[in-house]
């Protein structure tokens, strides 16, 4: 499709717009082509993959992830390490997993 450099001026947020759905948009001064406007594909990849039906939007949103809270180290027991140690290591585990 083809604008006039008058009508670009004019209109300039609706072209871009056509460019970015990715139509290309040949601009002209006095009815000679001048430039060409198109998307840049990389910036709008996601975008592009919805629209193509590859990409389906998240439909809620992501949770919060909340820090657990810090387990008081217990003094260790004779000849092996205490409940409170067992316990940060336990956490550790599980923030691992996640």
């Amino acid at each position: 499709m083809e604008v006039a450099v008058s009508a670009l001026r004019a209109e300039l947020k609706t072209w871009i717009e056509k460019a970015r759905a990715g139509d290309e948009v040949i601009i002209t001064d006095r009815g000679v082509p001048v430039a060409r406007l198109t998307g840049i594909a990389a910036a709008d990849l996601v975008q592009g993959l919805v629209r193509d039906g590859l990409l389906t939007p998240a439909q809620a949103q992501r949770p919060v992830h909340e820090e657990p809270e810090p387990v008081a180290a217990a003094p260790a027991a004779v000849g092996g390490a205490g409940v409170g140690a067992r316990a940060a290591v336990s956490g550790l585990v599980r923030r691992i997993r996640r």
